[in-house]
């Protein structure tokens, strides 16, 4: 049987996709990480157990194209505003750690024993990140919007530049060879690939995009294979120039990003992206070759101590110099506690090179596994590992700063009477009717481009987290008589933490005496809200349903209050 699977891709690719689903499956049973699940996948297909993987090129073909598609689908929500005023974050963050874990990874290299060279590799090793995984995680939490998520994505494209570039030079010196997607060139041919690339995308926004997509729109089939061909078209053109295929991805992105119809491309990309993202997981576990990390295990778990704390604590140390919260830094820093898989393609590079060992590959295999586990638990449960580090962490927020100076509101004073969180289509709705009826209501969200839509509207905000414990004591809660939680819950096998009740626990215990009214999209949910404390359940749809039923038969003409779509309220605000 084994013999016929491996003989036929078509079989190989539908064993792999029953492997991944029983596998994802008992993940799902015991509580796992599905991401952790996928790389198990690929561990079992690969040569160390069952030896399923035979048809390399065709899996690495479906796996780029995953990752072109979801980079694209982070270029196609960023917001060019946003992406100036989180740069200098970006970019010092980005840096910091790179020089950090190079420097001090080269030091604990050689205090382990390893020669120079292989110090030297290693301690370069260390410093890739993995985009792919955190951009994944950060997407399935519905985080990637938020602002540690997108300071996170910018000094992660910071830090691949800076790979990029490393390898090349590198290359150059002859201590390495471009290789595993991020190509070869001179350094002036790829900043000027980089460059012009840059250009083609602000000319393609600025007299093709929207024209183009709006006859597309006509067919949406053929809009959403039009973003399939931007996304592996910018992603080749990338690899080709060295700039790799996630720069490029992410570029076409953004050239569609101003476009009306960005969020219909998006809904539909995404299960696309979750299919073809299996075979990125099954390729990178299936590459782990199990038989060498057997020679270097006290050095590979002082490696991994060292990515696990030592990336996180800079990442938090920089972003608290620099006035940023310690909850923003913490959550961010979390996202840098692993290493990539072109650590392995690095390292591999050296050993073909004859520069290293291969039991230096196994130890960076080693560190790899140990850290892309423990850091998709420590992103999936961020929130919880803050609260419970929480109150050591002071040392790294500046004192009299504002909490997040790119965003943070101003408006506490204590006449609001309802506090909305979660600033989406139903909150601005729900805040918007408040408004006119000439309630005071004050918006909460974690999204920045959530808040500045909301400025935008003459709504009052402030930029915080429902979960977070300090910023929900601090919120002007004494005269407010109701909170709305308009957040919605996105189970998605990664975190089971309900939004909803934590912030009724959180509202309570911090003194709020009014109401509390929350939404849910479903019938079953409404029993465990009210027994946790929910005075209201808003169920959006039903609710709807019941106001057309009236409207159908016949409200009387005074509860036919004429206000203005959100859309509308948008327009006269521009």
């Amino acid at each position: 049987m084994m013999e016929v699977i491996v003989q036929s891709p078509f079989a190989e690719i539908a064993a792999l996709l029953v492997l991944a689903a029983v596998v994802g499956f008992l993940g799902i049973i015991l509580r796992q990480p599905l991401i952790v699940s996928f790389i198990a996948v690929g561990l079992i297909a690969g040569p160390s157990a069952l030896d399923l993987v035979r048809s390399d090129e065709q899996i690495s073909l479906l796996s780029e194209l995953g990752i072109a598609v979801l980079l694209f689908l982070v270029g196609i929500k960023l917001d060019v505003k946003l992406i100036r005023s989180l740069g200098a974050v970006s970019l010092l963050t980005g840096l910091g750690q790179v020089a950090f874990t190079s420097i001090f990874g080269y030091l604990i290299g050689l205090a382990l024993g390893l020669g120079h060279i292989t110090s030297l590799y290693v301690a370069v090793a260390l410093t890739f990140s993995s985009t792919i995984i955190i951009v994944k995680l950060l997407s399935d939490k519905r985080e990637i919007d938020s602002l540690h998520g997108q300071i996170a994505l910018g000094f992660l494209i910071v830090q691949d530049l800076v790979v990029v570039l490393a390898m090349i030079v590198l290359s150059a010196i002859g201590i390495g060879a471009a290789d595993g997607g991020h190509g070869g060139g001179s350094v002036p041919l790829v900043l000027a690939s980089g460059v012009a690339m840059v250009v083609l995308v602000v000319l393609f926004v600025r007299y093709v995009a929207n024209p183009l997509t709006e006859r597309l729109a006509h067919a949406p089939e053929l809009l959403v294979i039009f973003a399939i061909a931007m996304a592996a078209m910018f992603a080749a053109a990338g690899d080709i120039v060295g700039l790799g295929k996630e720069v490029g991805g992410l570029l076409a992105g953004v050239a569609l990003a101003s476009t009306p119809y960005r969020e219909t491309i998006a809904a539909r990309l995404a299960p696309l992206r979750d299919f073809l993202l299996l075979f990125f997981f099954i390729a990178l576990g299936s590459a782990l070759d199990l038989s060498l990390l057997g020679a270097h295990v006290s050095g590979a778990i002082i490696f991994s101590l060292f990515v696990l704390i030592g990336n996180p604590l800079i990442v938090l140390a920089i972003m608290g110099a620099m006035g940023y919260r310690k909850r923003t830094g913490f959550l961010a820093g979390l996202t840098v506690a692993q290493i990539s898989e072109f650590s392995l393609i690095f390292v591999a590079m050296g050993v073909s090179l004859g520069h290293v060992q291969e039991d230096a590959l196994g130890l960076v295999t080693m560190v790899g596994l140990v850290t892309i586990a423990a850091s998709t638990y420590m992103i999936t449960y961020s929130h919880q590992l803050y609260a419970v580090f929480e109150r050591f962490l002071g040392v790294f927020e500046r004192k009299g700063t504002p909490r997040e100076p790119s965003e943070a509101g101003t408006h506490r004073n204590d006449g609001h009477k309802v506090i909305i969180f979660g600033l989406g289509r139903f909150g601005t709705a729900i805040g918007l009717r408040l408004k006119k009826r000439g309630i005071k209501v004050l918006g909460v969200d974690f999204n920045p481009l959530a808040i500045r839509r909301w400025r935008e509207l003459g709504l009052e905000t402030e930029f915080g987290d429902a979960t977070d414990p300090e910023f929900v004591a601090e919120l002007p809660l004494s005269r407010a008589e109701w909170i709305v939680s308009t957040v919605p819950i996105h189970p998605t096998g990664l975190s089971h933490e309900d939004t909803r009740t934590t912030l009724i626990q959180l509202t309570r215990t911090s003194g709020f005496r009014g109401r509390v009214a929350v939404a849910s999209h479903h019938p079953r949910d409404t029993e465990e809200l009210f027994a946790s404390g929910a005075d209201m359940v808003l169920e959006p749809f039903q609710d709807a349903a019941d106001r057309a039923v009236e409207l159908l038969c016949g409200a009387p003409e005074e509860e036919r209050t004429e206000i203005p779509s959100i859309e509308t309220e948008e327009k006269l605000a521009s």
